[in-house]
């Protein structure tokens, strides 16, 4: 059996961007695809299991807790849900 890994198109980067905002709740417009999650938005350990949960159930894939310290900013997020293997 192979697996797919999940590739997120623009639609899916907005997505991805909408959860995090949620999550951290913050305005879209604050976020840049760069900006720091932790310093620059006061995101805890508690928001980033968070966003790795509600990712992997909104694509369908599965996300190793370990990609917590790669998932700092959105480009980090997005490449972490790009290379999770899809369930």
């Amino acid at each position: 059996m192979t697996t797919t890994n999940a590739r997120v198109d623009e639609a899916g980067r907005g997505k991805i961007k909408e959860i995090v905002c949620d999550i951290l709740e913050i305005e879209p417009a604050d976020m840049t695809d760069t900006s720091l999650f932790k310093d620059d938005h006061g995101a805890d350990s508690m928001g980033a299991i968070e966003i790795l949960s509600a990712l992997e159930s909104t694509f369908d894939v599965t996300i190793e807790q370990s990609e917590l310290t790669r998932m700092v900013n959105l480009d980090n997020v997005v490449a972490v849900v790009n290379e999770a293997p899809a369930n």
